[in-house]
């Protein structure tokens, strides 16, 4: 996570690309996405968004919509509420989907004026992928994901990750070769040792 955190702050602090620099955090459950962004924030202070923000309403999620490769989102709502007014530097606010009410809830304001780093499975859709100016993937070994699982969700929480929410994301990874095409990727030891890294 050390060389995800110092590589991303200095391309946000070295970025002298048209407008602020757009990033991507995209890769695997509980592979560090969330605390990396919140470590870049704090560092840069950069905006962060989250993808987790914009799962589907209970009325879109049907069946065809589920079983599409990263359908699980609302990448329509994402694009045209958070891209869209990004891509055009202009002032804008999205409402969070509450998943514990299952309902849109408070807004979130953004200054498009700063860095923004978009965070969670699902930031690299399609849908998105061109706004992007840099794309990073974060991956885990499969016991140290179950492990970090367990740990933050517990028993319950790890049984429905593994029957469902990991299936949904290793779906979406390999159908539109997600890590591969992403212009960093980096994946952390088991238990946090050395990281590395690829271009």
């Amino acid at each position: 996570m050390e060389d995800a955190f110092s590589t991303l702050t200095q391309r946000i602090r070295d970025w002298d690309g048209p407008g602020m620099i757009l990033l991507a955090v995209d890769g695997r459950c509980a592979s560090g996405k969330t605390t990396l962004a919140a470590a870049l924030e704090r560092e840069t202070g950069c905006n962060v968004i989250h993808m987790d923000h914009f799962f589907l309403r209970p009325e879109q999620r049907t069946r065809d919509r589920l079983e599409e490769p990263g359908g699980n989102v609302d990448y329509e709502r994402f694009q045209k509420e958070v891209m869209l007014p990004l891509s055009r530097r202009e002032a804008f606010s999205y409402q969070i989907f509450d998943c514990r009410k299952m309902a849109l809830s408070s807004f979130v304001e953004v200054d498009p004026h700063k860095p923004t780093v978009i965070e969670g499975s699902y930031s690299c859709h399609p849908a998105m992928w061109d706004f992007y100016d840099l794309r990073v993937f974060l991956s885990v070994g499969r016991e140290e994901q179950l492990r970090r699982i367990l740990q933050r969700n517990g028993e319950e929480g790890l049984a429905q990750f593994q029957n469902r929410w990991i299936p949904m994301e290793e779906k979406y990874f390999a159908a539109f070769r997600i890590q591969e095409r992403c212009d960093l990727a980096f994946q952390p030891p088991a238990v946090e040792g050395t990281a590395t890294s690829s271009t």
